[in-house]
């Protein structure tokens, strides 16, 4: 299928052949018609299927449909979980709207709101934002929602992770009530599904097999290594086997610091990426990656929703996600634009669960390479120590202890002392 069979106006094909963009991507073909005829939508996709062409075409397209007015007002609203995310989003938007006179503005936390505010004042008929930024603007007045006709929740799972749907309700009560909705999300837990009926109004879902990921290209490995030897092992990939551009996951913000420290020791260059970084730190070091001025870049799962790099060699699963899903999103990055990629998973003994779960999502074991140079040393998860006898109770006491009765029942028991005598009494006597 063409985009021409979409029906999408020309200036938006000349902007997608200018992008290098053809054919839609199976989300695309199921999500455009029913938006550009003005339904509510539910968009349930893993990350790379092309889910903000699917929301952005049929946006520009619904709203290049009436005159840009002289005083613009804010008439599409998205909202996105993060910085990057947003800023990856309003490139997007830019991209495909550059033969439209429709302007496009973003706005986020953690940089100075005064660019932002004056992009608003000047007017943009596209608006994409973070819950947080966006409801402070919103309290200052430099916000009117009124006027959305179209309202896009992106990442709604993400949004739950990071504890913005409160946010997101009371955003959502500003806008008019005659106005379409889109949700998208990689996952549909009960609470996202509550929404769904809170806010949409007979929805078309377009499901594209959330569950089953389409990663053939992908070439998934694992080394099973000991916790403490994945750093060593990290080092060696990176020096002597590993050619191109690495985005190496862990499951915490310290860890990720932590191996950003020992690359360096080791003579390698890599930053991190996470929420305790600045919004300049974290663009910095997402543009050094996409420049090849850094060839590993460390990120947690959170800020690394908006890296969308089409020629990344190899993704590393520093750390196993507990959630078998969220390996999905994170292979997902390599092995697009039809190159091949290459998923390394480092296992621990007691990350064994984690990775059984895995590859029952995926239906196949992953391919183990051997590890000559760190070998693990353990190969049953270890059993927790039984606790210590009390030192105070002799052998054979043990048992008795147990069933003996509480302090408390013996001191109802215990009977009362009595008073010497000569002793005056005191008040409870």
């Amino acid at each position: 299928m063409h985009f021409k069979e979409l029906s999408i106006i020309p200036p938006i094909l000349r902007a997608l052949r200018e992008a290098g963009y053809n054919q839609p991507t199976p989300i695309q073909q199921q999500a455009i018609p029913p938006v550009l005829a003005g339904r509510d939508l539910v968009g349930c996709a893993q990350t790379g299927t092309g889910k903000t062409a699917a929301f952005a075409i049929p946006i520009f397209q619904r709203l290049s449909a009436t005159p840009v007015a002289k005083q613009r007002k804010i008439r599409a609203l998205i909202l996105t979980p993060t910085r990057e995310l947003a800023l990856q989003i309003y490139q997007n938007f830019v991209q495909y709207g550059s033969h439209l006179p429709l302007r496009s503005g973003v706005i986020f936390g953690g940089v100075s709101q005064e660019p932002q505010v004056r992009e608003l004042q000047r007017g943009v008929d596209v608006l994409i934002a973070t819950p947080g930024r966006l409801w402070d603007l919103m309290g200052q007045g430099f916000i009117r929602l009124g006027g959305v006709e179209i309202f896009v929740l992106d990442e709604a799972d993400r949004m739950l992770d990071m504890g913005f749907i409160a946010d997101v309700r009371r955003i959502a009560k500003s806008l008019s009530t005659r106005r379409q909705n889109l949700l998208f999300s990689a996952t549909m837990p009960d609470e996202i599904l509550g929404m769904v009926d809170e806010m949409l109004s007979s929805p078309v879902w377009v499901r594209i097999d959330p569950e089953i990921p389409t990663v053939e290209a992908i070439r998934q490995t694992v080394y099973f290594v000991d916790k403490a030897k994945k750093i060593r092992l990290l080092e060696h990939l990176l020096k002597a086997e590993l050619d191109d551009s690495t985005l190496v996951f862990t499951r915490t913000k310290h860890g990720a610091d932590r191996v950003v420290r020992m690359l360096g020791r080791a003579g390698i260059k890599a930053l991190a990426i996470h929420g305790n970084k600045s919004q300049n730190a974290r663009q910095n070091a997402l543009e050094q990656f996409k420049n090849g001025h850094i060839k590993v870049l460390v990120a947690t799962d959170i800020a690394a929703r908006g890296i969308d790099i089409n020629e990344l060699g190899y993704v590393i699963n520093y750390d196993l996600p507990n959630i078998p899903e969220t390996y999905v999103h994170r292979i997902g990055r390599t092995g697009r634009a039809g190159r091949e990629g290459m998923a390394i998973a480092f296992c621990d003994i007691e990350e064994r669960p984690y990775l059984r779960d895995i590859e029952k999502l995926m239906g196949k074991q992953l391919e183990e390479l051997p590890n000559t140079l760190y070998p693990p040393t353990a190969t049953e998860p270890v059993p927790p120590p039984m606790p210590r006898p009390s030192a105070k109770l002799k052998r054979g006491e043990q048992a008795a202890a147990s069933n003996s009765p509480s302090k408390t029942a013996r001191q109802r028991r215990r009977r009362p002392r009595r008073r010497p005598e000569g002793r005056p009494p005191n008040r409870q006597d």
